[in-house]
């Protein structure tokens, strides 16, 4: 006779998850302290939805409109499409395991890149899937490499683009070449957490690929762009047949009134948007060749963050770095669990806190041996 049971067990696909660990809030310097470790807006969200925001507490008795109409109709108004074909969560990262819940079970395949956002894996994994990880090229997506890494099996590919935190990103044909050769049944995921910031000739967030098509979604954020993180709120565009899949398994009320309310003025804020971007386009040059003038390589962005390379230089650790700079109340992301432990991650912060890293870089270099 096999032994009892003693206590209720988990899908075993869980048991191999790493929680997700976020960038740290506190260096535990006593100084002033540049918190650049989370891509974070630095200049905050527009002063509209604050006070949506605070407008909001006076009805924290009521639910919230669960069908998010509002905040729907004014990201269509926004960008151009069709408010039934967009759907709202607690965050981009709800919407991502809403995907996974919905169209992967145990057996099937979900594709992704060795760089790429930790949250693909982790809904993955608790949806009893197999995660496929494929290698990147330069730190940058392989079209070819997804596309050699599908079988049977497979059922989802997510494409981070931009990707964070490599900072790369797919060109608009690169994608279109995947989806083309991707077979029908595979849902391609298009995370464009970042698109407000990429000013490239030959970038296109994913929605024409969605209008077009039956067989692809696009997943955007408000807590970039828009410096409402702490909100939670996130949004996709996606066929008809999809956001009614999504639906099925979406919590009723999945989105908190405040939310709602900020989301929809911060979209009506374009000037503050773009003085976001105008920001991040000012001091992305500007980091790469100072921080590069160290003997740190410093890897292309067109994301709001930068990632350093501490390797490059002799003697140069990403730990005692990190520790180094937190001491001097400067917090980087550390990427090891990304599969990048030479490297750390620096969001572009205000003026003070940017210069404040490239300080305490040039410190940190000069207790280095010189060649």
């Amino acid at each position: 006779m096999s032994s009892a049971v003693t206590k209720p067990e988990p899908r075993p696909s869980v048991l191999q998850i790493a929680a997700y660990v976020p960038g740290r809030a506190s260096s535990g310097s006593t100084g002033k302290q540049h918190k650049l470790s989370s891509n974070e807006n630095p200049l905050g969200p527009s002063p509209a939805a604050r006070e949506a925001f605070a407008a909001a507490a006076q009805t924290l008795e009521r639910y919230p409109d669960g069908s998010a109409t509002e905040l729907r109709e004014a990201i269509a108004s926004a960008y151009g499409l069709k408010a039934d074909r967009i759907i709202c969560g607690n965050g981009s990262d709800e919407i991502l395991a809403m995907v996974a819940n919905a169209y992967l079970r145990p057996g099937d395949e979900a594709i992704f890149t060795e760089h790429a956002f930790l949250v693909y894996r982790i809904v993955t994994l608790a949806a009893g899937a197999t995660p496929v990880v494929v290698k990147e090229k330069n730190l940058t997506v392989d079209v070819d490499a997804i596309l050699a890494a599908v079988t049977d099996k497979t059922r989802v590919v997510f494409l981070a683009n931009p990707n964070n935190p490599t900072g790369s990103y797919t060109p608009i044909d690169e994608v279109r070449r995947l989806r083309e050769a991707l077979p029908a049944r595979i849902l391609l995921v298009i995370d464009a957490a970042y698109a407000e910031y990429v000013r490239r000739n030959d970038y296109e967030a994913g929605i024409e690929l969605v209008a077009t098509r039956n067989d692809t979604i696009m997943t955007r954020t408000f807590s970039k762009i828009h410096g409402l993180a702490a909100l939670r709120l996130g949004w996709a565009y996606a066929p008809a047949d999809v956001i009614d899949t999504l639906h099925r398994v979406r919590g009723p009320f999945n989105v908190n009134a405040a939310a709602l309310a900020a989301g929809v003025a911060a979209l009506g804020d374009r000037a503050h948007m773009e003085r976001s971007v105008e920001h991040n386009n000012r001091w992305l040059p500007i980091l790469r060749e100072r921080i590069g003038a160290l003997g740190f390589t410093v890897a292309p962005s067109v994301g709001n963050f930068v990632l350093i390379d501490f390797s490059s230089v002799p003697g140069g650790d990403a730990g005692e770095a990190d520790t180094f700079l937190s001491a001097r109340g400067v917090i980087l992301r550390r990427v090891s669990a990304y599969g990048l432990p030479t490297m750390l991650r620096m969001s572009v912060g205000d003026d003070e806190g940017n210069e404040a890293t490239i300080a305490a870089l040039a410190a940190y270099r000069d207790t280095l041996p010189h060649e």
